[in-house]
């Protein structure tokens, strides 16, 4: 078995068979879903007419395959292909997990 054949069922953010994909940083802010949690990534942009910064907010819903993100967790999640309608991102680690 050669290298490539061991990462080719791995997530790699810089992959050449697969392309690159996106790594993203967000806070869980619901977890109402089977296998599916809401992350949200704020960000500050100037406006650019007056000069003050707005908060912008995305919100991505993110596959949890064993259901252990729990609200308020800093989660890194990847692109990947289409799960469902609107979920296209697959959870890959935590950065910080809330303690309940």
């Amino acid at each position: 078995m050669t290298a490539d054949s061991k990462d080719r069922g791995r997530a790699t953010p810089d992959s050449k068979e697969r392309g690159r994909r996106k790594l993203m940083t967000g806070t869980v802010v619901s977890t109402a879903m089977q296998k599916t949690v809401v992350a949200q990534i704020e960000r500050l942009v100037k406006d650019p007419d007056y000069g003050k910064y707005i908060r912008r907010r995305n919100r991505f819903k993110v596959h949890d395959e064993k259901s252990e993100c729990k609200v308020g967790d800093v989660i890194r999640f990847m692109e990947t292909r289409p799960l469902s309608k609107d979920k296209c991102w697959r959870l890959l680690d935590f950065v910080k997990r809330v303690e309940r």
